[in-house]
This record gives C-alpha cells, structure tokens and sequence, in this order.
C-alpha cells in the first residue's frame, strides 16, 4: 500500500498586484511540506507586470 505524501503544490499570488488595480496576475507554482510548515507559504518572487521583486503568498 502506498504512503500518502507530505509534499503538496501550492499556488502563490502576488499581494501587490492586486492592489495595484492593473489588469492580469502573477503565480508561481512551488511545493511545500504541509507537515514541516501548516502555515501559508510566502516568498518574495520576481513579478513580469509590475517588473520588480514582490510578495507572493500561498491561495487555496
């Protein structure tokens, strides 16, 4: 019987670009452990639209 596994994708959204009002998004597609951190991922990545490094935060 296999395991389940700890390791699940997630979904990070730019937090500035929303607040921004300009049209589209930035995502990034990235893993985490669920079991080493249960709390929602957030990584600075690089956003194309607003063409500087920003907050990304994990969405459901």
């Amino acid at each position: 019987m296999a395991k389940k596994g700890n390791r699940v994708q997630v979904i990070l959204e730019c937090t500035e670009h929303k607040e921004s009002g300009m049209p589209g998004t930035s995502r990034y597609i990235s893993t985490k452990n669920r079991k080493n951190s249960p709390e929602r991922l957030e990584l600075k990545k690089y956003n194309p639209v607003l063409r500087k490094v920003t907050v990304h935060r994990e969405i459901k």
